[in-house]
């Protein structure tokens, strides 16, 4: 039986390693924590729960497909709440507004602020319908095996359709006037960890999906898909060994043999695939070939502040599920900080998660549970951030704000606290820079222009997770598997290849 070895459990080495499972390897994770996720962790401390990654479950029929590759129903395993309106946004005025799947109460709120803006959105969300679609049929749902590949004839209209080199802000601005509307329809950039003035007009295909496919929350947290699937994996064969971290992946020639552990145990394998973060991979696992100062100067995403508060006396009433709040100064000088000046802007926008709106079982009886995230810009090499003094300036900057908004009594209720910084991205997850989604997506580091999912050298070792194609989040990361593994049985001999089935129950 072929052998392969997974460097990492995050989302997408536990897909890849249930994948190749199914196709009849023998396959081990390795991972240096404790527990499987990666960035898509879970926290429970003092009765309360936290998602401590993605907090929304975009694109359904991504997971969909993965759990039907394994031989299984999402619907058995993950019960799945629609969350509407999907979340609020606060403006920097006291003014607010739902974004919501009901086109109606839309049409409302959105004349409120700018009369007539309705039928801008119903323009703007048909350009994301053919973004989306576009992107996933032609770009991001495929494997690109060289560069005439990716810019063919038959692709360079759609990359103009895509508005692939315009950038996202200015191409929102053509639908709205108002900039609360324009801020409100260009904030999830951040989700991937960009600013909407750098990030191609192609990701108005974000809003199309919340609005259309909708915003879901598993029943127990999105950490129910890393335990769903990693319970389908071991019952497939996968073996998962815990606080194991790989120090090398071993070359011979143009074959990668196996990994090497912290302890100096030795692994061989037919196939090696890392997950963990690639930049990590070129600069500390694999031999010095000039890859890893190249990666160093590629666009990096954002970081955050993380707060994870546990609070007592009961929900506070004026949060949803989902909770924006924008910046009060200038909305672009807020992003040239975060990512020119690699700092915490004057006024950070923020964003608030509260889930016991959803899942009471997320803390004790009369409490609550809210996570807090402030984008701030990622670790910079030459002149290192004071990450205490920001942490205080960010928690501070998210009392003030609500208590604007009425919320006054907020840290005097906190009776539970931890806080994930850059450097805690950087030391305990192994990402670059403690980016806490991985490189950035600018036009040069999209597609095939993005780091490859195998590596030039070595034919049998290949890529998956964020800052590989497609990319990063969630879905992207569960497409990265499944494009990898067709690389992998397509290019990989493997004498065993019987489709393994799933135990009933897995």
């Amino acid at each position: 039986m072929s052998t392969a070895l997974v460097i990492g459990a995050g989302v997408g080495g536990i897909g890849a390693a249930a994948r190749l499972a199914r196709a009849g390897y023998q396959v081990t994770v390795l991972e240096k924590n404790a527990r499987p996720g990666g960035r898509t962790a879970m926290l429970e401390k003092d009765g309360f729960r936290f998602d401590t990654g993605p907090t929304l479950f975009l694109m359904p029929e991504t997971f969909a497909e993965t759990f039907t590759a394994l031989g299984e129903r999402m619907e058995d395993h993950l019960d799945l709440i629609r969350i509407d309106p999907t979340y609020r946004v606060h403006f920097h005025d006291s003014t607010s507004i739902n974004l919501t799947s009901d086109l109606i109460d839309m049409r409302k709120q959105m004349d409120a602020i700018e009369p007539g803006s309705f039928d801008g959105l119903l323009r703007y969300l048909s350009e994301g319908y053919r973004h989306y679609y576009i992107s996933l049929d032609r770009f991001v749902g495929r494997n690109f095996r060289s560069l005439l590949e990716y810019f063919s004839p038959a692709n360079l209209p759609l990359l103009i359709q895509l508005k692939a080199l315009q950038k996202h802000y200015p191409n929102v601005s053509r639908y709205f006037r108002d900039p609360r509307l324009r801020a409100a329809f260009t904030f999830q950039n951040m989700y991937l960890g960009l600013s909407p003035y750098d990030a191609l007009a192609t990701y108005s295909l974000l809003q199309f999906t919340e609005m259309a496919e909708g915003v879901w929350f598993p029943r127990g947290g999105i950490y129910q898909v890393v335990e769903k699937l990693t319970a389908i994996a071991e019952g497939l064969g996968v073996q998962f060994m815990y606080n194991a971290p790989v120090s090398e992946i071993m070359v011979d020639g143009q074959r990668a043999t196996g990994v090497k552990l912290t302890d100096g145990v030795q692994m061989q394998a037919d196939v090696v695939i890392a997950n963990a973060d690639l930049p990590y991979a070129y600069s500390k696992l694999l031999p010095k070939n000039g890859t890893a100062p190249r990666l160093a100067k590629k666009k990096y995403t954002s970081s955050a502040f993380m707060f994870y508060w546990g609070v007592k006396g009961g929900q506070i009433k004026e949060f949803l599920h989902h909770n924006v709040f924008l910046s009060d100064h200038d909305y672009y000088r807020s992003f040239v900080r975060i990512f020119d000046e690699l700092t915490l802007p004057d006024e950070p926008s923020f964003y608030i998660c509260a889930p016991t709106r959803t899942d009471p079982t997320f803390a004790p009886p009369d409490h609550d549970n809210l996570m807090a995230l402030v984008p701030t810009g990622h670790i910079n090499d030459k002149s290192p951030q004071q990450w205490e003094a920001l942490r205080q300036k960010a928690r501070n900057a998210v009392f003030e704000r609500l208590a604007r908004l009425g919320v006054r009594d907020l840290e005097s209720r906190i009776i539970s606290e931890t806080t994930i910084m850059p450097p805690d991205y950087e030391n305990v997850l192994n990402l670059a820079k403690g980016s806490a989604f991985g490189l950035s997506h600018n036009f040069t580091q999209v597609g095939y222009l993005r780091p490859h999912n195998r590596h030039p050298r070595y034919g049998n070792l290949y890529f998956v997770g964020a800052s590989t194609h497609p990319g990063t989040g969630v879905p992207l990361v569960l497409l990265s598997a499944r494009l990898v593994i067709e690389r992998v049985l397509k290019e990989q001999p493997a004498p065993s290849r019987t489709m393994v089935a799933a135990p009933q129950g897995a």
